[in-house]
This record gives C-alpha cells, structure tokens and sequence, in this order.
C-alpha cells in the first residue's frame, strides 16, 4: 500500500492541473525508492513502473488501463481491476497466501533495475518510441502546467547547470592543454 504522503502529492497534482500519468509518477517515484531501499527488487525497470502505475490505479489516479492490442491481455486485465479498486466499482478480495509469495519473489529480484543507469536507458528507449512532434507536445504541455515562477525558476536552474558544464569543459581543456606541454 502506497505511503500517505505520496497519495496527497500526486493530489496535489491534481489539483494543479497536471495530468494522471503526472500523478501517478509519484507512485513511480515511491515503487523507485522502495527497490533502492532494498525493500523488495525487480525483474526490470519496466516492472517497478508497473507497480507504481498499478499503486496509482488502486489509489484513485484516473488513469485508464492500456487499450487492447497494446499489451498482453493478462496485463490489461490486472489493469482494468486496478482501475475499477481505484474508482470505487469493485472491492479488493484479500489474498494473503498470494501477497505474501508475489512479496518474496520480488525479494529475490535484483535491485540493480533502479539504477540511474537503468532508469536513463528506460527513458531513452520510451522517448526513442515516440515522434518528435508528440515529444514536442509533451513538453510544451509541461511547461503550461509549470506556471510563471515554476518557469523561471527553471530557465535560472538552466542558465546555472548550462554554466558549471561550460567551466567543467574550459576546465578539462586547460589540463589536457598542460599535459601536452
């Protein structure tokens, strides 16, 4: 069961517009840190996603189940009755003997899946999916969801990060011009 405090962040999504896969990032974020944490493990990054993505579900986010031929049946299904949890049509049946073996399989699982080296390949692949126009979309969506001050502060976090890589490099191209001397 997802924490307390994740459930008012993604709410707070929410409440500022932003969109349920948004919200259900806060469940990511949490099943991510659970698996670095060594609570349990994963067998890929794209399962602790799933996770997260079914805690968002059962929690209430509003985020339809995937759309038939788009993956396998018996993961839409789980989909679909994490959905319906969430939105209150159907109440969970209690399966210790199940929750308590699908716990112990994942404690075997690596943790390594959460790596930033994983989770970089994960995104990559998932964008490399995606066109450039819908990609542009989604950040243009981004940015509208951010607000004023939320823009600003980002564009000076830019500027920042833009300049300490800019001295990394001069700084770099210095020692190489020394080691040749």
């Amino acid at each position: 069961m997802p924490d307390r405090k994740v459930i008012e962040k993604a709410r707070r999504d929410k409440r500022e517009g932003k969109s349920p896969s948004t919200q259900a990032g806060e469940f990511i974020h949490e099943e991510i840190d659970k698996v670095r944490r060594g609570e349990h493990g994963a067998r890929n990054t794209k399962q602790a996603i799933a996770i997260g993505l079914s805690e968002a579900r059962r929690a209430g986010v509003d985020l339809p189940p995937p759309k038939k031929g788009r993956v396998k049946k018996s993961t839409r299904e789980s989909a679909e009755y994490a959905y319906e949890v969430g939105q209150g049509e159907r109440t969970p049946k209690r399966r210790p003997k199940v929750s308590k073996a699908v716990s112990q399989v994942l404690k075997r699982e690596p943790k390594s899946t959460a790596s930033h080296a994983a989770l970089s390949r994960q995104a990559k692949g998932a964008a490399s999916s995606r066109t450039a126009k819908e990609r542009s979309a989604a950040a243009e969506k981004a940015a509208e969801t951010k607000g004023a001050s939320g823009r600003s502060a980002a564009a000076r976090k830019a500027v920042q990060t833009k300049g300490a890589r800019g001295r990394r490099q001069a700084a770099r191209k210095a020692a190489e011009t020394r080691s040749r001397a």
